[in-house]
């Protein structure tokens, strides 16, 4: 049901011109409103701004993106944002997941949670600029594709047209969010969760396990103990990324939410902190990070057919995983080696009793 005291997109826009500076996502919340909302408000077109609905369909909105050539991709959730500057190339479309697996840009993609999506030009001090940007039911940015300078803006139109809906009204219907899935394990099932946990034979198959014993990812790494999960302070993740450019580590970061998991592999090279974010600001690959949205750390030990896979695992105070990081050992196996020092050094954490 939509909530009647909502802003009509004409008093969104009114306000909007009254703050026209502030993020899209915090002006927002500041009227109570989603950020599909604040976007759904612009159908049309209105002060310098165009924006048309489209299907939120993966699969058409990949093949556009394709089209684009070389883009801006950006995954965010509520504590974390990464960016990655690339082309989508290697579509595998799927009923259930779907991938596109490229050098650059490589994501995970959950189309159950792709609900609205937009095509928006902006018209800015520094030029036009255009996106396609989804959202889930409750209006959550889900991924965002930014046209560059370099990218084939030729497509647009024609992209645009094809994926466009016959419904352009700025009303949209959005869910309320639901309460975040807390911890969720028994510890009288601890001995069969690490029977379970040394047969794996791939990270990937982690999640069947814990379903199967109708468990969660934070509750499971709660109640295992060592050495599968040693609890870290939450400086760990700024220290471990810091120790990775200091040793030239090749990493793997996978930052998420439900409709969307985009990963960056490689080196990283620049960090720098604003505030309460921990940045990486490289040529091609961004992450922004809220160090003070960080509540438990854990380097996790899973087994796999190339030998243990150590990752550093980040959730909020709320039980959501915020980020994982892997060592990137695709192309050079030394990379796991390189990662575990890294990992050793990070201060420990005493277990809660």
């Amino acid at each position: 049901m939509l909530d009647k005291t909502t802003p009509t997109a004409a008093e969104i826009r009114a306000a909007r011109a009254q703050n026209p500076k502030m993020r899209e996502r915090d002006f927002a919340e500041s009227l109570n409103i989603s950020e599909a909302e604040l976007i759904a408000a612009y159908c049309g077109e209105h002060e310098g701004m165009r924006v048309t609905r489209i299907a939120a369909k993966p699969d058409g909105i990949v093949k556009a993106a394709i089209a684009f050539g070389e883009v801006l991709a950006l995954t965010r959730n509520e504590s974390c944002v990464i960016e990655r500057v690339g082309t989508y190339d290697e579509w595998h479309d799927g009923a259930h997941a779907s991938m596109i697996l490229g050098p650059e840009v490589d994501l995970r993609i959950f189309g159950k949670f792709w609900t609205h999506a937009f095509a928006v030009e902006k018209t800015t001090e520094t030029g036009l600029r255009r996106s396609l940007q989804v959202f889930s039911g409750t209006g959550m940015a889900v991924h965002k594709i930014h046209l560059r300078d370099t990218s084939n803006h030729d497509k647009w139109d024609e992209c645009i047209a094809a994926l466009a809906l016959d419904d352009q009204g700025a009303l949209l219907e959005i869910r309320t969010k639901g309460a975040p899935e807390m911890p969720n394990a028994d510890p009288a099932k601890a001995e069969e969760l690490r029977a379970e946990w040394d047969k794996m034979t791939d990270t990937h198959q982690f999640g069947r396990l814990t379903s199967r014993l109708k468990m969660n990812r934070l509750g499971a790494y709660r109640i295992a103990g060592a050495p599968y999960v040693q609890p870290v302070e939450t400086a760990a993740v700024s220290l471990a990324i810091e120790a990775a450019v200091e040793k030239k580590a090749k990493i793997m970061v996978f930052v998420g939410n439900r409709g969307c998991i985009q990963i960056h592999g490689g080196y990283v090279e620049n960090t720098k902190r604003m505030g309460p974010w921990f940045n990486i600001l490289d040529e091609r690959f961004d992450l922004h990070l809220r160090e003070d949205h960080l509540a438990e750390v854990y380097i996790v030990t899973k087994p796999t057919k190339r030998g243990p896979a150590l990752s550093l695992e980040a959730f909020d105070a709320e039980g959501r995983i915020i980020l994982q990081i892997f060592p990137d050992r695709r192309e050079d196996p030394t990379m796991a080696a390189m990662w575990d020092t890294i990992l050793v050094d990070l201060p420990r954490k005493e277990a809660d009793q």
